[in-house]
């Protein structure tokens, strides 16, 4: 398995090349410092799976794994984060990761990861398991049909107001610059025609949104 390390951070970027080094099976291949230098990385050397941190300079991970599976649909992209946020997690599965794990993840937890997902697999942590039975079920607070006249990112957005976070959060949560939440919050006002935020927190509270 050819496998890229993308982590700002040298200590880990690093300690985790270490780490695999005793694994005959596994060649890490590269190291990348930011998102856009794992996606030019990813192009020249074609790896198998690519470890992504999330925050990173330049590009974030998220943006990263979308360019990167632009290019090679194949590359099996396994998200580490040092948080469990469902924001962020979400935006890493929409964007086409196989793998979601927090920092901090066990030594054997971490190769069977990458293994698994180079065979094609999914695979969450231990941690975040139970999570992704609720995030990904079916349910009328994530379905078109509560408000349809909004789109799936304005439902996302209003999903996160009803939850109370605040438009810097909601920007963190959803790898979105802070006027694009700010121009989502003003379209999906005008479109549920409420007065101000906290009659659309309502709304959503009624339609079962805000809940995760």
């Amino acid at each position: 398995m050819r496998v890229l390390i993308a982590d700002d951070h040298p200590v880990f970027r690093d300690g985790l090349a270490t780490l695999l080094e005793p694994h005959p099976e596994i060649e890490v291949v590269a190291r990348a410092r930011d998102g856009a230098e794992a996606v030019a990385l990813a192009a020249e050397h074609h790896p198998d799976v690519i470890v992504m941190d999330i925050q990173m300079p330049q590009l974030n991970g998220i943006e990263a794994t979308r360019q990167v599976l632009a290019a090679d649909p194949g590359v099996g992209v396994l998200v580490f984060t040092m948080g469990e946020d469902d924001g962020t997690l979400l935006s890493a599965m929409r964007a086409g990761a196989r793998g979601y794990l927090v920092k901090g993840a066990s030594q054997d937890e971490v190769t069977r990861a990458i293994t698994s997902v180079h065979a094609g697999g999914v695979v969450f942590g231990s941690s975040l398991a139970a999570r992704i039975g609720e995030l990904l079920s079916p349910s009328p607070a994530r379905s078109a049909a509560e408000f349809p006249m909004l789109t799936e990112r304005e439902r996302e957005v209003l999903d996160l107001i009803a939850a109370g976070r605040t438009n810097g959060q909601i920007a963190s949560a959803l790898f979105l610059a802070p006027k694009t939440v700010r121009n989502n919050v003003s379209a999906i006002l005008s479109k549920l025609q409420a007065t101000d935020r906290a009659e659309a927190i309502i709304r959503a509270r009624d339609a079962g949104m805000g809940r995760a």
